[in-house]
């Protein structure tokens, strides 16, 4: 099965989240990543989906999801031509014989300490997934105590942008005859 991450524009209303995840749930699929929020339009959400599955049962659920009246545009994210990034907060042990360590690999991931209690430092880092994988595995013999990650936001690389090519179109109504 492939990995496909869908840029999908939405009208900002409530129970739009539970009708697409309910059009994936229906076909079975699990969705790897979601994360909603807002864009430069008040009125206008964007979720980034993370699924796998084949291309074809893709095909049948985009459609689905084009009729849903809230639904603007979607878009399917090609990983050369995006930039895809997702959040991680780590809680590490790390002792007074530690901490240097700990710091050093901080450092090193271009990280961010967030935290530091007395026998844990709370890590922020942004990347990709890859990177956070490399992250938390060099991290284990530390003691990884608490973890959060969130899901991925991607967008597309250059200037073009998703939401003007959705913008309405404004259609000229003819004038009443008679």
């Amino acid at each position: 099965m492939a990995t496909h991450t869908l840029s999908v524009l939405v009208e900002d209303k409530p129970g739009v989240l539970a009708r697409i995840a309910a059009l994936f749930s229906r076909r079975g699929f699990n969705i790897e990543s979601l994360a909603v929020g807002p864009t430069e339009h008040a009125e206008v959400s964007r979720m980034t989906i993370v699924v796998s599955v084949e291309s074809s049962p893709l095909e049948q659920v985009t459609k689905q999801l084009n009729k849903l009246v809230e639904v603007i545009k979607i878009v399917e994210l090609e990983p050369s031509a995006s930039v895809a990034r997702e959040l991680v907060l780590v809680k590490v042990g790390a002792t007074a014989e530690t901490r240097g360590q700990v710091l050093d690999l901080v450092q090193l991931f271009r990280a961010k300490v967030v935290d530091i209690a007395t026998d844990a430092i709370t890590v922020q880092l942004v990347g990709n997934a890859d990177k956070i994988a490399d992250f938390l595995r060099i991290l284990e013999p530390f003691g990884v105590r608490e973890l959060v990650q969130s899901g991925m936001v991607a967008i597309g690389r250059g200037a073009r942008s998703i939401s003007e090519r959705s913008k309405p179109v404004a259609v000229p109504v003819p004038p009443a005859v008679g």
